[in-house]
């Protein structure tokens, strides 16, 4: 008698240990970049790391790269919404500047706590899948700049400007200020007024 072939479905178990054993990789991956940055980490380390073997590490993410750029997709998240969420205890009393200075401030600060990960992040050589999600963790950080200038300009608190132009322009300085403090081993927070004030001065506000 024939028996038609049954493919298998995955049990909702199964589909959960699959899902926690893939946030478990990503754990290790993140913290041994925290501890290591991008070059100090290897698949055996993170599958070390995570409780795995390395073949299983493969199954989930076939390269470094892949799994990497999984990891800074991720970090890159959280640190765009940490320094939205700065920027938004401004913005809702319309004080648009404080809110870029706040938002800047925010990504410094964050940066100078976790150096290792943040020069990763901004400007460690890497795999080009990561590459792409770099390019993306600055364009969000333009956006988010670009929106605020923008919403200052409107209500007259800076000047005419170019706001996608503006946003890109801090992120960059931002980011080249930090890379020399953050491949130290004791990056110092002195740098963060100073960023502040150049960013102040790049929106063409007048100074307090």
């Amino acid at each position: 008698m024939f028996t038609p072939y049954m493919a298998y479905r995955q049990t909702d178990a199964v589909k959960a240990r699959l899902a926690q054993t893939r946030q478990d990789i990503i754990a290790a991956a993140t913290s041994l970049i925290h501890d290591a940055g991008y070059a100090g980490c290897t698949m055996t380390a993170v599958a070390e790391r995570a409780g795995v073997a390395t073949g299983t590490l493969y199954r989930f993410f076939p390269s470094k790269g892949e799994l990497f750029a999984e990891v800074f997709r991720m970090t890159c998240a959280k640190e765009v919404a940490a320094a939205s969420h700065g920027a938004a205890q401004h913005t809702a009393s319309r004080d648009f500047e404080s809110a870029i200075l706040a938002a800047a401030e925010t990504f410094c600060t964050r940066a100078l706590r976790a150096p290792r990960m943040a020069y990763a992040l901004l400007a460690e050589p890497v795999d080009p899948l990561v590459e792409a999600e770099r390019l993306s963790f600055r364009s969000s950080y333009t956006d988010l700049f670009a929106t605020v200038v923008r919403a200052g300009i409107a209500v007259g608190q800076l000047p005419p400007q170019n706001p996608r132009l503006t946003g890109a322009a801090i992120v960059g300085a931002i980011g080249e200020a930090l890379v020399y403090p953050l491949g130290h081993s004791s990056p110092a927070p002195e740098v963060i007024p100073d960023v502040l004030a150049f960013v102040r001065r790049a929106l063409g506000a007048p100074h307090p």
